[in-house]
This record gives C-alpha cells, sequence and structure tokens, in this order.
C-alpha cells in the first residue's frame, strides 16, 4: 500500500514538474515576442532620429560616429564585456554548461538589456549593426529568468529554444527558428529539445503575428528562374558569395584570436581602434549618402524589388559592416550580411542582364550570408519566408549548398563557434572583439 501512495505521489509530483516547465516555456515565449516587437520599434526609431540628426550635423557625423563608437566600446569594456558582439556566440557558449551560465552573466538579464540598449546606441550613430544577434541573447536571457522565478531545472533546451524563439521573432520567420536551432545552437539536437523549442518558436511567432501581422520582411518577390539560367547563375553566385562571405568571416576570427603584429597593437588600444572604425563607417556614409548606414533593411528591399542601387553599394557595406564589427561594439551581424549579399546580387544582374534582377540578387543574398554564418538551411528558410520567394527554393538550396562548400575553404571556423570560444570556462575573455 506504501508503494502505491508512494508511486501515485512520484507521478504527481512528474506532472506538475511537467506543467511548470511548460508553462515556463509558453510565458517566456510570450515575453520574448513582445520584447523582440519593441526592440525592433526601439532600432527603427533610433535609425529615424540618426536621419535627423543628419540633416542638422551633415559633416558632423564624422565627430559623432566614432565618438558613439569610442563611448559604446569603452561602457561595454567597463561594464558588461558579455555583452559584446553579436550575442549568438555567448548563447552557444552558455549551452556547453547551462545549470552554472544561468547563474553568470552570458544569459543574465544585465546583460541582456545592457546589449539592447548600447546595440541601440550604434544605430544611433550609424553602426552598420543588426538588432537579430542581440535578439537571440535577450532572448535566452527572458526565458532563463522565467525558468529560475518558476523554479524550473534549466537545461540546454531552455537557452535553445529561447535563442530559436527570438530569430522566430526578430524575422517573424517561425521555420527559421526551428532551423537556426538545429543548425546553430544545439550541438546535440533531441527530441525533448525539438518540442521545446518548438512551442517557444510557436507561442512567439504567434505574438509577433497577433501584433505585427502577416508581413514580409524583405517585401515580396514572386520572379522565377529557368533551368538554364539556374545552371549558369548558381555556381557564379554560389562561388562569389560564398567567398566573400568567408573571408569577412576569416577576418573576424583574425581579429578575435590571440595575436602578434599589427593587429595586436591595433587591439592594444580598444577604445582608440573603435573610433577609428566608427570614422571609416561615418565616411563611407557620406560617400554612399547613407547607404551604409545602420542595418540596411531597406536597401536591401529596394533590391530584392528590382529597385537597384548603385554597384559599389555591396563593397561599401560590407566595408562598413567589417568595421562596425571589428569595432567590439554590440550588434548583430545577420541584417548588415543579408544587405551585404543583397550588394552581391546586384553586381550579379551586370552578368545576367536578360535574367529577373530580384531573383539574382536573392541569389547572391543567401550565397554571402551563407558565407558568413554558415547556416544554409536557416538561410534558405529565412530568405523564402521574409520575401516569399517560394519558387526559387531550388536555386536557393543549390547556391546555400555551394556558398557553404567555399565558405568553408576560405574559413574552415564557423563565425559564432570560433567567436564562442572566449566565452567558455577557463578562457580569458576578449573585451576588445565583436561578434
Amino acid at each position: 500500500m506504501a508503494g502505491f501512495v508512494d508511486g501515485r505521489f512520484s507521478r504527481s509530483r512528474q506532472a506538475l514538474s511537467r506543467l511548470r516547465r511548460r508553462l515556463a516555456t509558453g510565458i517566456g515565449a510570450v515575453v520574448l515576442g513582445l520584447a523582440a516587437l519593441a526592440f525592433a520599434k526601439l532600432g527603427d526609431l533610433a535609425q529615424q532620429l540618426f536621419g535627423h540628426l543628419l540633416a542638422t550635423l551633415s559633416y558632423g557625423v564624422l565627430l559623432l560616429t566614432p565618438a558613439i563608437f569610442a563611448g559604446v566600446v569603452y561602457a561595454t569594456m567597463r561594464w558588461v564585456p558579455d555583452a559584446r558582439g553579436s550575442g549568438i556566440p555567448q548563447v552557444i557558449a552558455a549551452g556547453r554548461d547551462p545549470q552554472r551560465e544561468a547563474l553568470g552573466p552570458l544569459v543574465s538579464m544585465r546583460t541582456a538589456l545592457a546589449k539592447v540598449a548600447m546595440t541601440l546606441a550604434m544605430l544611433l550613430g550609424g553602426g552598420s549593426v543588426g538588432r537579430e544577434g542581440p535578439t537571440v541573447q535577450l532572448s535566452a536571457a527572458i526565458m532563463v529568468a522565467v525558468h529560475r522565478l518558476l523554479r524550473v531545472p534549466i537545461g540546454a533546451g531552455v537557452l535553445i529554444a529561447g535563442g530559436a524563439a527570438g530569430v522566430a521573432a526578430a524575422f517573424n520567420t517561425p521555420l527559421a527558428g526551428v532551423a537556426f536551432a538545429i543548425e546553430e545552437l544545439a550541438s546535440a539536437y533531441e527530441q525533448k529539445v525539438a518540442v521545446l523549442v518548438m512551442a517557444a518558436v510557436m507561442i512567439a511567432g504567434l505574438v509577433s503575428l497577433g501584433i505585427a501581422g502577416d508581413y514580409v520582411y524583405f517585401g515580396t518577390m514572386g520572379q522565377t528562374l529557368g533551368l538554364r539560367t539556374v545552371l549558369l547563375v548558381t555556381p557564379v553566385a554560389g562561388i562569389l558569395g560564398g567567398a566573400s562571405g568567408g573571408i569577412f568571416s576569416r577576418v573576424v576570427l583574425e581579429f578575435a584570436a590571440p595575436s602578434r603584429g599589427w593587429i595586436a597593437r591595433l587591439r592594444s588600444r580598444p577604445v582608440m581602434f573603435a573610433a577609428g572604425c566608427g570614422l571609416v563607417v561615418a565616411a563611407l556614409g557620406l560617400v554612399s549618402a547613407g547607404a551604409t548606414w545602420g542595418t540596411g533593411y531597406a536597401a536591401t528591399r529596394q533590391l530584392v524589388e528590382s529597385h537597384g542601387q548603385p554597384l559599389w553599394f555591396g563593397p561599401a557595406k560590407f566595408l562598413a559592416a567589417l568595421a562596425t564589427t571589428l569595432s567590439g561594439a554590440p550588434g548583430g551581424v545577420f541584417a548588415p550580411s543579408l544587405a551585404v549579399g543583397a550588394g552581391v546580387g546586384n553586381v550579379l544582374t551586370i552578368l545576367f542582364p536578360h535574367d529577373p534582377a530580384g531573383a539574382i540578387v536573392l541569389l547572391g543574398m543567401i550565397a554571402y550570408f551563407v558565407g558568413v554564418v554558415r547556416a544554409p538551411l536557416t538561410a534558405v528558410i529565412i530568405i523564402s519566408e521574409t520575401t516569399a520567394s517560394r519558387g526559387l527554393i531550388i536555386p536557393l538550396f543549390a547556391t546555400a549548398l555551394l556558398a557553404d562548400v567555399v565558405g568553408a575553404m576560405v574559413c574552415p571556423t564557423r563565425l559564432y563557434h570560433g567567436l564562442a570560444k572566449p566565452f567558455l570556462r577557463g578562457t580569458p575573455a576578449k573585451p576588445d572583439i565583436a561578434a
């Protein structure tokens, strides 16, 4: 009789534990969905305010942008070194030992809120940063905080679910959140983690859908390509985009690694170096009439919808994104990489003038993006969902797979995993490099 009572009590405790875990996941997903939308709105406002400042400052931006870069890097190094860079490497590192890191700074609300504030400051200064990486770190922190509040054990699945839901909410792309969890955040993808991830992504996606509506992020692109064009464009886009994206990742990782020579000398004065990077970004923005400042969403949308940009947009945005990333300031690389990729596709339209420009742009876009982040499945889903380009699924997959191979040849180490190393236990932090 005692054994029967003990068994029923044990089953009741297990059922209560499952209920609390599901409740924590649901509440966390709702909160992070709202937070992602608020972050997106604030990011847009920051870029609009920067535009207003330009109208009065003009060449004063050559002082404003370097000052903001230097100030943000100094504040990050001084008070919140774990808020530097993208935010995705921090979540990857925290997932290696989630129970300990849940109590540490990598996925704390203090770090996440500082990350948001610093990213907004960078947008206010014209920095070429995205908000998707910071949203991943913020979302993981929110999920951890809710689980701690409800006294639910925190495993790797909690961090993976939070980060994946953050991607889904940031892009309004639920499937991309699941794919990102598989390719980037989860080193071992188990069934119980899959259920947790999909639940969080679904709830966060519903929050985004309910408030922001069923919008298409980069506009609708209904063009398609014939087989002959696909066979010609795919290898060119995959090689060019994958190689240039791999170069970006390799340069960033070279600066992040222990180094000697001129790189070490530059890193020895991180605040001054950040100011120099800010000056480069400011000058590029002035020369390009503002095209290279900010996330690059507007320029990307114009290219996807075949409205065109100057051919120098891609190379100029590449330099702006690289200078911003190397500065050590908080901010993501997702959006700038998509913008640079759109610029790569814009260059390719010269080689294929008789084919739909928007479709060519998408192939360049996915090739460069995959060359940087080395996540082909995530890239295909993000681009197909954000542009409604389902008719290009096969060319997108082919280009992404080729770009992944080329990117790996140029930079064998995957960007986010390489940048996660300084955040792992026992590895000294490098506060002067960005993700």
